[in-house]
């Protein structure tokens, strides 16, 4: 968490950014690890970050929603990435955070979410140019690798590449009602 000074003025560059017509993928990503693997989100759906805390478990809810926290009073759902991507779970650190982000639901209203991450790396500006289509990663539809609908694209960066998530479609329709219901308990 160390090397990010100010979420906060990064929104703010990366929303006037957006509006003076920067390429549509273009523009600024959170970066964080999971595992070996670096991933991106676009800045403005980043409200905060903050460390590990107690999460309440709610029953009934999919395995990689770990739960609620209470958040300066706003009760915030939990989800773990690791588990949502069936990665194996791994030992907390320091390091480990959890990422507050808005995502869509029906109707435009924004729902408060923090994701687990392993790490927080960055904010990069990384522009239009930089980014490609996901590849084709195999048939779609039989919730394999073709799945990856999620993926806004992919950030190369000097030689390496980063994985841009849309959020709202790594939560999924689904994700939002277990977020939203989790969040009511």
């Amino acid at each position: 968490m160390s090397n990010i000074s100010n979420v906060s003025a990064a929104r703010e560059a990366a929303g006037e950014a957006s509006a003076t017509g920067t390429s549509r993928l273009g523009g600024k990503y959170l970066t964080f690890a999971l595992g070996k693997e670096e991933y991106g989100l676009e800045i403005l759906k980043v409200r905060e970050i903050i460390g590990l805390m107690d999460i309440t478990a709610v029953p009934r809810t999919p395995a990689y929603v770990k739960g609620v926290i209470n958040l300066r009073g706003q009760v915030i759902t939990v989800a773990d990435l690791r588990a949502k991507f069936g990665m194996p779970d791994t030992e907390r650190t320091d390091q480990t955070c959890i990422i507050v982000v808005e995502i869509g639901r029906d109707g435009g209203r924004k729902l408060s979410t923090g994701i687990i991450v392993d790490r927080v790396s960055e904010v990069l500006d990384i522009p239009g140019e930089c980014i490609e289509p996901p590849p084709g990663l195999g048939p779609a539809g039989d919730g394999g690798a073709g799945d990856a609908d999620f993926i806004l694209g992919m950030g190369k960066i000097g030689e390496s590449v980063k994985i841009l998530l849309d959020i709202d479609g790594v939560l999924g329709a689904e994700g939002a009602g277990a977020i939203a219901l989790a969040a009511a308990a």
